[in-house]
């Protein structure tokens, strides 16, 4: 199955939103389901290079720069660490988190709000996760 996933903050100044084409291997049910499925890719993705693997000199362009820096980051993709990351703890973090309020998940202009609610995906739908920025300080 082909999904096409969205990521935006709300904190970003400039609304530079990508489409990344992900293939699943079946059809989720329920949000939890996708989430999982999601994280193991990201995981694999993760696991996959190492830090041996990156570049003796690395550059960016002018235009990788301007598109990190409306990312919210701009790096090499260096990995200092050849530490593998752990699934089931990747999974709980990503759930715990969706069930904290820090992302919002839009599928076809639709929110999901119920982890557990059958999502009816089909080929193509439109994923997009909205990270939401929490104000710190004090009350005065």
């Amino acid at each position: 199955m082909k999904i096409y996933v969205t990521m935006k903050s709300l904190a970003m100044r400039k609304a530079y939103l990508t489409k990344k084409e992900i293939h699943l291997e079946g059809f989720p049910t329920t949000l939890r389901v996708l989430l999982t499925e999601l994280v193991s890719i990201q995981i694999q993705e993760f696991n996959a290079t190492t830090q041996t693997e990156t570049n003796m000199v690395s550059f960016l362009t002018n235009e990788e720069i301007e598109q990190q820096v409306y990312a919210g980051k701009v790096g090499f993709g260096t990995k200092y660490s050849d530490q593998k990351a752990d699934l089931q703890t990747a999974v709980r973090v990503a759930i715990q988190a969706f069930e904290d309020g820090l992302y919002r998940v839009v599928i076809n202009e639709k929110e999901t709000l119920d982890l557990d609610e059958r999502l009816g995906l089909q080929e193509e739908d439109q994923l997009t996760f909205i990270k939401l920025t929490m104000l710190a300080g004090r009350m005065w």
